[in-house]
This record gives C-alpha cells, sequence and structure tokens, in this order.
C-alpha cells in the first residue's frame, strides 16, 4: 500500500474516531438530561399534540359545573354562603350526580353562620335572632347535606402546617417495592372545615402540578404522599367514588424501590410516570363540557340538565377570572383548574392516555446513534453535500417514525434530540472535515508555493481556477536557467551533498523567480525553467522575466559566498529569456497532468541559454524581449546566433541592469561606446579598431557589471572571425568562432 493511500485510511480511520466520540458525548448529554434538553424535548411534545389533539366526545359521563362570571353576577361574589353550596349539592344529587367533587377549598368555616356572626364584636346589639337560630352552622347543614351525596372535597398542598391532618377516604393498596417512596411528596394539606372532611365521601388533591409549578401543565400526578399517608388526585378519588370503590391499587416495581408503574381504580388501570403522574393528552375547551352553576341553582327539576347531570362525574370549579384558577395546556390554551380534572377522568376511561417510558428513552439514544453513524460512514466516504442528504433521509424516518407511534400508539417519542443531536454531530464533523481539507490545502499550497508566487496562488484561489485537461495560445515569457561549472563541483562532493547543494541554490533562485510571479514549471537536473504571464495575467511579464534573472544573479552571488560554498569552486548561471505565443495548461492523461506550456517559444528561450556560453555573458535574451523591455533595463545588443531550428540568425541582446543602472551616466556612457563597436563590427572597420573599442567598453564596464568584461574580451579574441563571417549589416556568433 502507498504512503498515500494509507494516509487517506488512516485519516478515515480519524474521522469515524471523532464521530464515535461525538455519538459517545452526546449520549452522556442524554443520559445528564440538562435543562435545554429537556425543555426541547416538552416543546416538541406539545407541537406533536397541537398537532393532533385529541377529540372531544360528548357522550362521556363527566361534566363540569362553572362559577362563572353569570353565577357570580346573580348569587354574589366568592364564597358562597355554605348554605349555598349545600342547596347546590341537593340539586346535583337530585340530578342523579353519579359522584360530586368539588376542585375547590373548604379550609375556613363560613364566615356567614349564624353563630359566628353573633360572636362578631363588630355586629354586637345590631343582630337579633332568634333563639333556636343561635346554634345554627352551616357548615353543619353543609356536611349533612353531603353526607347523603357521593361528594369529593379537595384539598390543596402547602408548606405550613396548620389545622387537623387531611387523610384518605379510599384504601390505598401498594404492590411492589415501595413504590410509594417515589411519588411527588407534600409537606402538609390544607385542612378542611370541620365535620366536612368527616361527612365527605371522598378527600382528593386539587393541584394539578407540584407546589412551586408554573407553566403548561403536561403531566398530572395522580398520587400524592402526604405527611399523613397517601393521597389520590381529586379526579381518580371522583372515579373510585363513582364506581363504588372503596380501594386504589399502587403498582410498583418489583425489583426496584420507589418506582411506581400504575394506578388501578376499579376496572381502570392507569400508566403513570415512576413518581406517580399521568401524561396528558390535551383536547380543546369544549363549551359542551360546562354547565352554569348559576343553572343548577335555579332549578332541581330542569329536564335538559338532568340530561346532562344524571349518571355522570361532576366536578365544580370556577372559570372566573377573579378566582384564579386559571392553567395553560400545551395547546396554548388557558383553561381552569377543574377542566384539566375532567381531561384526566376522560383519559382514563376512553384509555387515551400518553406513555413514555424508560424503553422509550433508550430507543431516542439508539436513534441518535444511528443517525450519528449514518453521517460518519457516508460523510467519511463521500463528503459532506452526501451525508447531508443521507443524513437528511434517516432525520425524516426519526420524525416520521415519531409521529406515527404518536398518532397510533400514544408515545411520546422525542425526535428532537437525535435530530438535533444529528445535527450538531454533522455540524461538528463537518467543520472537522473542513479543518482537515484546509489543513491538506495548506500543505497542497506549500507544495504549489515553491512553482507559483503565493500571491497567485492567492488569486487562483479567490477567482476559483480549475485545473482540466487542455490550454490555451497566449503570450508568455520562458526562462531557462543552467548551472555553468557543475562538473567541476559534482568531483567535489558525494552525490548527498551534491543534493543539498542544489537544493539550497534552487531554493535560492526559484525565490526570486516567484518574487517577480513567475511560475517554477520543472526543475531539470541542473537546470530550472519558469514562465511568465499564466496561470494568471502578469501585465508587464516580459520586465518581470528579466527582473527575475537579475535577482538570480545577485542571489547566485550570495550563495557562492555563503558556508556551504566555502572550499568548493564557484557555480555560474547561464539564463535564456524568450516572450512569444505558446499553448498554455494542463497537458498529461486523465488521471495525472502537469501545468506547463508548449511552443516555439519554449525552444527559442532554451537555445537562447545554450548560446549564452557562445555569447560569454550569463543572461541573453531575444529580440522580443528587448522590443518590450528597452525603455526600462540596462540591454546591449551581442548580435546574432544560429539558433537550431530557425532558418535565420535571431538578434540577442545581454541583459545588464535594471532601469536603475539604465540611467545612470556610467552605463549611458559605456551604451554609447558599445554603439560605436557594434558598428564598427558591423560596417566592416580595421580589427584594431574593433579591439581598441573591445578595450574602451571594458574599462567602461569594469564599475558597471563585471561580468561585461569577458564578454568584450570574447568579442575582442573573435574579431577576425566576425570579419570573415559577417555578412552585410550584421555581425553573427557561429560555431566556428566558438573556437
Amino acid at each position: 500500500m502507498s504512503d498515500e493511500k494509507r494516509k487517506t485510511k488512516t485519516g478515515k480511520w480519524a474521522f469515524r474516531l471523532v464521530g464515535l466520540c461525538l455519538i459517545l458525548v452526546g449520549c452522556f448529554i442524554r443520559v445528564m438530561d440538562p435543562y435545554p434538553v429537556r425543555m426541547t424535548r416538552l416543546i416538541y411534545f406539545d407541537v406533536l399534540q397541537r398537532s393532533s389533539p385529541r377529540e372531544f366526545n360528548p357522550e362521556l359521563p363527566i361534566r363540569v359545573v362553572d362559577i362563572d362570571e353569570a353565577s357570580l353576577a346573580n348569587w354574589g361574589q366568592w364564597p358562597w354562603p355554605r348554605t349555598l353550596v349545600a342547596q347546590m349539592v341537593q340539586n346535583l344529587g337530585e340530578y342523579g350526580a353519579a359522584a360530586i367533587a368539588f376542585d375547590m377549598l373548604f379550609a375556613e368555616p363560613d364566615r356567614f353562620s349564624p353563630s359566628r356572626l353573633l360572636n362578631d364584636p363588630s355586629l354586637a346589639g345590631v343582630l337579633t335572632v332568634e333563639r333556636h337560630a343561635q346554634k345554627l352552622d352551616n357548615d353543619v347543614l353543609l356536611g349533612m347535606e353531603i353526607a347523603y351525596w357521593p361528594v369529593v372535597l379537595g384539598t390543596a398542598a402547602r408548606l405550613s402546617a396548620e389545622g387537623n391532618p387531611i387523610t384518605a377516604k379510599a384504601g390505598i393498596i401498594e404492590f411492589g417495592e415501595n413504590p410509594a417512596a417515589g411519588l411527588i411528596s407534600v409537606p402538609h394539606w390544607t385542612p378542611i372545615a370541620p365535620p366536612l372532611d368527616r361527612t365527605a365521601a371522598g378527600i382528593g388533591g386539587v393541584n394539578v402540578s407540584p407546589i412551586g409549578g408554573t407553566g403548561i401543565m403536561r403531566r398530572v400526578p395522580v398520587l400524592w404522599r402526604g405527611p399523613d399517608g397517601l393521597l389520590p388526585g381529586l379526579s381518580i378519588e371522583a372515579l373510585r367514588v363513582a364506581l363504588g370503590e372503596t380501594n386504589i391499587v399502587a403498582e410498583g416495581a418489583q425489583d426496584e424501590t420507589g418506582i411506581m408503574l400504575a394506578v388501578e381504580v376499579g376496572g381502570y388501570r392507569i400508566p403513570t410516570t415512576e413518581n406517580g403522574e399521568i401524561w396528558l393528552r390535551y383536547r380543546r375547551d369544549a363549551p359542551e363540557l360546562y354547565i352554569s352553576a348559576n343553572d343548577i341553582l335555579k332549578s332541581s327539576d330542569d329536564a335538559d340538565i338532568r340530561a346532562e347531570v344524571e349518571g355522570r362525574i361532576i366536578l365544580i370549579g370556577t372559570s372566573a377570572a377573579g378566582l384564579f384558577d386559571m392553567h395553560q395546556t400545551a395547546l396554548g390554551e388557558s383553561v381552569p383548574g377543574v377542566s384539566i380534572h375532567a381531561q384526566v377522568l376522560e383519559q382514563v376511561l376512553t384509555n387515551e392516555m400518553l406513555s413514555r417510558s424508560d424503553v422509550t428513552a433508550a430507543q431516542e439514544m439508539l436513534a441518535f446513534a444511528f443517525l450519528g453513524l449514518v453521517v460518519i460512514a457516508v460523510m467519511s466516504s463521500f463528503g459532506a453535500v452526501a451525508s447531508f442528504i443521507a443524513g437528511g433521509v434517516a432525520a425524516a424516518a426519526v420524525l416520521i417514525l415519531s409521529w406515527l407511534v404518536f398518532q397510533n400508539q400514544s408515545v411520546l417519542f422525542d425526535a428532537t434530540f437525535p435530530l438535533v443531536g444529528g445535527m450538531a454531530n454533522f455540524g461538528l464533523l463537518a467543520g472537522y472535515l473542513f479543518l482537515s481539507s484546509e489543513r491538506e490545502k495548506r500543505k497542497i499550497r506549500k507544495v504549489f508555493s515553491h512553482y507559483v508566487a503565493p500571491e497567485i496562488l492567492d488569486e487562483m484561489e479567490a477567482t476559483g481556477h480549475q485545473l482540466q485537461l487542455g490550454g490555451e495560445t497566449q503570450d508568455i515569457t520562458v526562462m531557462f536557467s543552467d548551472i555553468r561549472g557543475f562538473t567541476p563541483l559534482s568531483e567535489s562532493a558525494s552525490a548527498t551533498e551534491l543534493v543539498s547543494l542544489l537544493n539550497a541554490l534552487f531554493s535560492s533562485i526559484g525565490d526570486q523567480i516567484l518574487a517577480e510571479r513567475g511560475t517554477i514549471d520543472k526543475f531539470i537536473g541542473d537546470a530550472v525553467m519558469a514562465f511568465w504571464n499564466a496561470p494568471l495575467p502578469v501585465a508587464d511579464h516580459p520586465c518581470r522575466a528579466a527582473l527575475a534573472a537579475l535577482k538570480m544573479r545577485r542571489a547566485l552571488a550570495e550563495f557562492n559566498a555563503s558556508d556551504i560554498m566555502r572550499n568548493r569552486p564557484p557555480i555560474a548561471l547561464a539564463t535564456g529569456l524568450a516572450t512569444g505565443q505558446a499553448c498554455v495548461g494542463n497537458i498529461g492523461s486523465q488521471k495525472r497532468f502537469n501545468y506547463t506550456v508548449i511552443g516555439d517559444v519554449v525552444n527559442v528561450s532554451a537555445r537562447i541559454e545554450q548560446c549564452c556560453r557562445t555569447v560569454d555573458y550569463d543572461i541573453v535574451v531575444s529580440n522580443g524581449v528587448h522590443e518590450i523591455t528597452h525603455g526600462d533595463l540596462a540591454l546591449l545588443e551581442a548580435g546574432h546566433v544560429d539558433l537550431k531550428g530557425k532558418a535565420n540568425p535571431e538578434p540577442v541582446f545581454v541583459l545588464v541592469g535594471d532601469q536603475t543602472l539604465l540611467q545612470t551616466a556610467a552605463f549611458q556612457d559605456l551604451r554609447a561606446a558599445h554603439a560605436e563597436l557594434i558598428f564598427a563590427i558591423t560596417n566592416r572597420h580595421p580589427n584594431s579598431l574593433v579591439k581598441t573599442l573591445c578595450q574602451q567598453c571594458e574599462e567602461l564596464a569594469e564599475d558597471i557589471e563585471p561580468g561585461l568584461r569577458q564578454f568584450y574580451r570574447a568579442l575582442s579574441g573573435r574579431a577576425a572571425d566576425f570579419r570573415s563571417n559577417l555578412p552585410s549589416g550584421q555581425f553573427m556568433f557561429t560555431r566556428h568562432s566558438l573556437g
């Protein structure tokens, strides 16, 4: 297996390991179940209920007698005298109610009782009451009335201990390992004014949430653990009284303490949470559920009211705004607390109760893990886009499953944690993948930065430059630069040392090419090829290439003076530049290709580099480069050379320096003397004059560019050859002139 494949495989397994770690972290968060996770889950359950609320069934034996605004307007503000309450109980009893449950408190004696009014100091001497009425107590009258009928009184949780203790009227039988230990605890119950607590058929807790509970009522306790034993909720106690049962069965787990499983009343089994609550599946509040207390009090012989009351469980409560008994449901409605008790009874009777167990929670974690594994598997093999699609399909499946089990089995399956957790995993893994890709890009960029200038890489990335097979024809400038004196160098160094020297040298001169926005095409043994104006345009590419050659000259001088070249023969460079049209692009096979240039200008540049020895100068440029840059660079004519593949000799020029040098008086003098020399050669002046002019130019070049001395000496030494091989109007270097 190649190193590249091994690295790819290792990267994939590292990615998968990160994904598995994220799944484990997600599972840990779910087990800890922090507040944001809980609230997100509950809100999702509310959305499920709002999308498919329960339907109201008017045939169910449950009605609510509402002490509404009309009742308060007709019969006075609350609390009413207990005699009026007794009249309402009597009327309901005569209408045939199966049970009468008060979702209200009778915590204090009736302030309207004659006996209490006579004991009020502020009324002393004002009231005159007959002797037989002086001992009348409205609470006793109400107690006597409710003793005749199946009445359930309510009590509420409180923090302070006052009055008589509250004990359940029902016998509560526990099965399992002490299931009552896990019930919601109540510090104290609000006392019921005597003798009502003794004469009522049942007593139940009116609270629909624990003490301090606010917000949306999603779960309602059906059994409470109080200071004096267990107490059923008002709705369950009303059901027990209506069924004529004496006991309530609390079923707990057999192998674990304090886990409630269900409550049984008569033939009804009510699954609960482990702390004795039931999940409510709400319906919209229905006006048909309510009977105004005003209608009950007005008559005890109304056929329509009898039809509504007879044989039904009657819950008495209030919807009056001033009595502060309104609660919010999962459907977003504000309803009186008595309506919630009614909905509890409806669900028990229809067996339409929502359920949620530890098994369901475990299945949610499995769904989260499944989504995570899908994301990991697809993203590691096919990338983020395919993973997003596959994860979306899997998430949709989880969402549909959640809806189906809610709709068909009344199971609350939380899809938010698998979905949100899966999205979080996707985002983190995509980020990890992005960072990994960026790291790889940086590595690739680092590699390519040896061949292409960093600013060109930036522009390619910004413009989305695509690497595709094929090319386009455009103007470019090509450079070939070859090491001279390589053979003596190779003889003085081992192969390992030679490679190190070449790497150091190419790094030095390569930096100069990149600094002038050049692209390094390739290193060929001891030579380098570069080009300008591709892959991105460089407006002054011939000048840029020439400046890079000058910088390479200076960098080479520093390299030869460095410690790495101590006691070694110096290195020289021969550099040729040519500009013209070429085909630029990616050339090769579909799987492996190089970005390079092909065309005549490449051959010309290579041939010019080879003629540096003929001209005896280190930087030689073509006529095309000269025509474009002669106003910006210090160039001198070097005659014509015979290039392989060209029918006619090509004029070439030596590159002496940049624009700064061009503008100096010294170079202007040299250029004038050089022009005189060229005139003498091309016009066949005597050989002695040519040599004299060469000597003059050499002296002028001494302080300008020392390399020109050898150039002029070569011209002086070959003066006779120039005369013998001189075409009309030009002079030319030939192979014969090389000696």
